[in-house]
């Protein structure tokens, strides 16, 4: 079976310029059978490039057009970018909408921003991990309009430290507790590849967390290679899907 990439980048979101009719008669070379677009909307942010978001009215009116023109079927999704105190604004704009997927991500919190490098300033790598472990619980715990939880440990990705790798058992009650409430809402898990292309060389989450999701009773799993290059689309899919098929998971 060749498994649909469920987490998709292109020239609509801020941070990629990847070619959407490339991405299609990729899907259909493989002879897929949809492809899926998850583009970015991400509120709260402070970086001016991801402000102006997307119309997804002409957004979609544009897909439909490639849909027909190109003879795939095109699935609309979403990345959303949750932020606590735009909890409203995003359940204003998810009832503006109807997606056929939707990821929830946490990339910055308490106004600061990874990527930027702000939100750890001043703190232990131990407090950084910690206090995004911490967001992404609010997250799971109080918002539940959404599919998959993106790139649960993604935070590894962006530490400022020698060594930006961490030990599942640091940070065992919290993760466990993320997932025990992505569980009881009967919420998913993305497994996102793109750590595999970086300095870690590891999923996200990491194997450790796929394992205990496991033993915790999660089902729920997909991949996205979290591409926003053309040649990222469906990255490492087929050694990842035999590991998680190891695990015992039966990828949706």
């Amino acid at each position: 079976m060749k498994y649909i990439d469920r987490h998709v980048h292109t020239r609509f979101s801020p941070d990629s310029n990847a070619d959407i009719v490339k991405y299609i008669n990729k899907a259909k070379e493989l002879e897929l059978e949809y492809i899926l677009f998850t583009d970015h909307i991400d509120f709260g942010t402070k970086d001016p490039e991801f402000m102006d978001f997307i119309d997804f009215d002409e957004y979609i009116r544009f897909m439909k057009n490639l849909e027909r023109q190109y003879e795939i079927p095109i699935k609309i999704g979403v990345e959303i970018g949750y932020e606590k105190n735009h909890k409203k604004e995003i359940d204003e704009f998810l009832n503006t909408y109807k997606f056929d997927f939707i990821i929830s991500s946490i990339h910055y919190g308490n106004g600061m921003d990874f990527y930027m490098g702000d939100f750890f300033v001043g703190k232990t790598k131990y407090e950084s991990y910690m206090d995004y472990f911490k967001l992404v619980l609010e997250m799971v715990e109080n918002f539940k309009r959404y599919d998959v939880v993106g790139h649960m440990d993604y935070i590894s990705r962006y530490g400022p430290y020698r060594d930006k790798d961490y030990e599942y058992e640091d940070y065992k009650e919290i993760i466990d507790d993320i997932l025990k409430a992505i569980i009881k809402n009967n919420k998913g898990m993305e497994v996102n590849t793109s750590g595999l292309r970086g300095e870690l060389r590891t999923t996200f989450p990491k194997d450790e967390v796929l394992l205990r999701y496991k033993q915790l009773g999660g089902k729920h799993i997909t991949v996205g290679s979290d591409c926003h290059f053309n040649q990222d689309y469906r990255a490492d899919f087929e050694d990842v899907i035999r590991n998680l098929n190891s695990m015992g998971f039966i990828i949706e």
